[in-house]
């Protein structure tokens, strides 16, 4: 991979629900993503696509996991594959990694887990050309890697849900965020019109933020919701 590039990422799962959910989430992260229903079309979409990184499920409709895993070596494509797979036996997971996987994930998954052994994998097989992802706004900073986010240096500890929360502010500032976009991106589902929970994280957020820095960077505008950015802005 190229430093400054963006990510190609092929996803292999026979559940489209599935393969296009990470390859959303990785579009949002900002790498280019495909996906691919079955070992055929992984190693027809591989050939093509030329992808930094695979995550592949052991179980599809025609060729198995290790089988595609084992192709695409034949070819002396090095890419890095994450196995994403329901199969969770401990005989799974050590053939996996011993076949020339570089992770394996088991299903029921977190998508944020997912994208942060990517990350992982990518920091290890590429080393000093792997570029950190970094959010900056003001004098916030987090990073994305090692889910740190500091305030004017000072380091600021945060739950799963507020960090998930800042950092799809810091993604998006300016850009004023309703209360539904934000219910949908952080807590996946509907909440049923219960948007006062994130008038609450918000507040947490706040309350955090301004303890490392007087000046207020969440700000809300009234009848539309909430966006991260200095005062002044």
């Amino acid at each position: 991979m190229d430093k400054g590039t963006s990510v190609r990422l092929l996803v292999v799962d026979d559940e489209p629900h599935i393969a296009d959910l990470v390859a959303t989430v990785a579009r949002y992260e900002g790498w280019q993503a495909v996906t691919a229903g079955s070992g055929e079309a992984a190693l027809r979409t591989a050939a093509d696509f030329r992808p930094d990184i695979v995550v592949l499920d052991l179980m599809l409709p025609d060729l198995d996991g290790f089988t595609v895993l084992d192709r695409l070596r034949s070819t002396g494509a090095m890419v890095p594959v994450v196995f994403l797979t329901a199969r969770d036996g401990t005989a799974d997971r050590v053939a996996g990694l011993t076949r020339g996987g570089d992770d394996y994930l088991v299903k029921p998954f977190s998508v944020e887990e997912l994208m942060a052994r990517l990350r992982a994998v990518l920091r290890r097989s590429t080393g000093p050309t792997w570029k950190r992802s970094v959010l900056k706004v003001s004098d916030l900073v987090m990073d994305e890697d090692t889910r740190e986010v500091r305030r004017a240096g000072k380091l600021v500890t945060l739950t799963p849900t507020e960090y998930e929360l800042l950092r799809y502010l810091m993604r998006r500032s300016p850009a004023v965020l309703t209360k539904a976009q934000i219910l949908d991106h952080v807590w996946e589902y509907d909440f049923g019109g219960r948007s006062n929970v994130v008038e609450l994280v918000v507040s947490h957020l706040r309350r955090k933020l301004d303890d490392s820095a007087g000046e207020p960077l969440i700000h809300t505008v009234r009848g539309v919701g909430y966006v991260l950015r200095r005062a002044a802005e």
